[in-house]
């Protein structure tokens, strides 16, 4: 009997990638959770070509941790994470660093997945890879 859990945790500003995380947790019989902000995203917040942007300025500053709402509180519970997001800026938005930093993932098989108008996932994976080192990330997929 297969014991190991999988949860799907996912940041969506705009629907897309909920959609597809919901896809993803029904085919692969896991569990959801929404990293939500406390402050919810508004159109103006994500605009990108406006440089004072809330999503902008985020973006420019390498340490920017928005406030999430609440965290998994059985992780321990799992072997495998999804974790899904949009790409921005070619890399994940700085909310995935608040949901990785809030809990302990050491020892699971973390695979990313994000959804992009243009973009790839090469530079979220990298990047994720950089910041979290210890951290086991598996490729992404891209969902356009």
């Amino acid at each position: 009997m297969n014991t190991q859990k999988t949860l799907v945790a996912y940041f969506s500003a705009s629907g897309i990638t909920a959609k597809v995380a919901k896809q993803i947790a029904a085919e692969n019989n896991a569990d959801l959770f929404e990293i939500k902000p406390t402050t919810p995203y508004t159109p103006a917040d994500l605009d990108w070509r406006d440089k004072q942007s809330r999503s902008t300025i985020e973006m420019n500053d390498k340490a920017s941790r928005p406030e999430m709402v609440g965290k998994v509180e059985t992780m321990d519970q799992y072997d495998t994470v999804y974790v899904g997001f949009p790409v921005w800026w070619y890399v994940a938005p700085h909310i995935i660093n608040t949901f990785i930093e809030a809990h302990n993932l050491e020892g699971k098989t973390i695979i990313p997945f994000a959804t992009s108008g243009g973009s790839t996932i090469e530079g979220s994976v990298k990047d994720l890879r950089t910041s979290y080192p210890t951290l086991k990330f598996e490729d992404g997929k891209l969902y356009k």
